[in-house]
């Protein structure tokens, strides 16, 4: 199983992550990225990992 992590310190809040993957990914109110599921099962970690991708700042990593 893979696992989810961001560095908040690089987000910009821009949501595509979440437009993607909004079971895993959320904006929070401080307009930063919020893992709501950081453990990806193995059917789920190709729409995960181009949700991932898809982030301009690179603050989301898939680790495993």
């Amino acid at each position: 199983m893979s696992s989810i992590e961001a560095d908040k310190t690089v987000c910009e809040g821009i949501g595509m992550c979440e437009a993607q993957a909004d079971d895993y990914f959320q904006v929070g109110d401080d307009g930063l990225v919020e893992i709501l599921t950081a453990e990806v099962p193995e059917p789920d970690r190709g729409y995960v990992k181009a949700a991932i991708e898809s982030c301009p700042v690179s603050a989301l990593r898939l680790l495993g």
